[in-house]
């Protein structure tokens, strides 16, 4: 499935999933020697809420939180008969995340959307100190960061010159940089108008993606906090548009497709070397 061409392979799991899930999700998303995608999301039973979901990124490791995933989440579990909702309570490791769902005329779940929480400007998986409009050596000389967490870290540096960055070098240099706990996300972002902003992703664990749904709220949210943009914003990715809203509570509002590509049998190859 994927949500604007984020694409994982989703795994119902009512019981019990494999023990080696991050070698398997190494081995399943490879491009050109198995069924290739940004990494695998389980889905899970929950005591907490109406199911848990579990990511794992293309290199194996495991993540806090998808906003494109969480929509196909819910259009998994819908689609499926699984539940019956229109409202839905998902538990990710960043915390329970809310989901409406929107049918098609056919009665399949064609959008979602999700309450992603409040963006934090100071959190455990951001710096120290607290990061808005702030300078950053690159080997591209000093760009201007803002270190947003939507439970996940993200670095979001607005710039002019989108189509000009070079993300393959500054996307894994900033990735890495000390200043972030565990590494993080990184978006470039370019200013469109009050109520449109294009983005560029870079995502941790899987590097350049089509689309990062915590990536379009973080990048709205540092332009607000950055006095850029006011109202619903529209955020165009290189696989589709997000839109993006702020309520007056605070939460982060993302609506967005969700699209099922197929599904099958997966038959593991234990003779394929990482």
């Amino acid at each position: 499935m994927h949500g604007i061409g984020n694409d994982y392979i989703y795994i119902y799991c009512p019981t019990d999933f494999p023990s080696d899930i991050s070698e398997l999700s190494i081995e399943m998303s490879r491009q050109h020697t198995a069924v290739g995608s940004d990494g695998i999301i389980l889905i899970l039973p929950s005591d907490k809420a109406d199911f848990m979901m579990r990511i794992f990124n293309a290199d194996g490791s495991e993540a806090r939180m998808c906003g494109n995933g969480i929509r196909c989440v819910g259009k998994y579990v819908a689609d499926h008969g699984l539940t019956d909702k229109t409202c839905l309570d998902i538990e990710t490791l960043s915390g329970i995340k809310h989901l409406t769902l929107h049918r098609g005329p056919e009665g399949e779940v064609e959008s979602v959307t999700v309450d992603m929480g409040k963006a934090l400007t100071s959190d455990p998986v951001l710096p120290s100190e607290e990061m808005i409009d702030a300078p950053v050596s690159t080997s591209a000389g000093v760009m201007r960061l803002t270190a947003v967490s939507m439970g996940n870290p993200h670095g979001v540096i607005f710039t002019d010159r989108l189509d000009r960055t070079d993300l393959s070098v500054l996307g894994p240099e900033l990735e890495n940089h000390p200043m972030w706990p565990d590494r993080a996300n990184i978006e470039f972002a370019r200013i469109d108008g009050p109520d449109e902003i294009t983005v560029r992703v870079w995502e941790r664990g899987s590097g350049i993606t089509m689309a990062c749904g915590t990536g379009a709220c973080a990048t709205v949210a540092a332009a607000v906090l950055n006095g850029l943009v006011s109202g619903p914003v529209t955020v165009h990715l290189p696989g589709g548009d997000l839109l993006i809203e702020i309520s007056p509570s605070g939460s982060v509002l993302m609506t967005g497709p969700a699209a099922k590509v197929f599904e099958g049998t997966y038959f593991r190859n234990k003779t394929i070397k990482r």
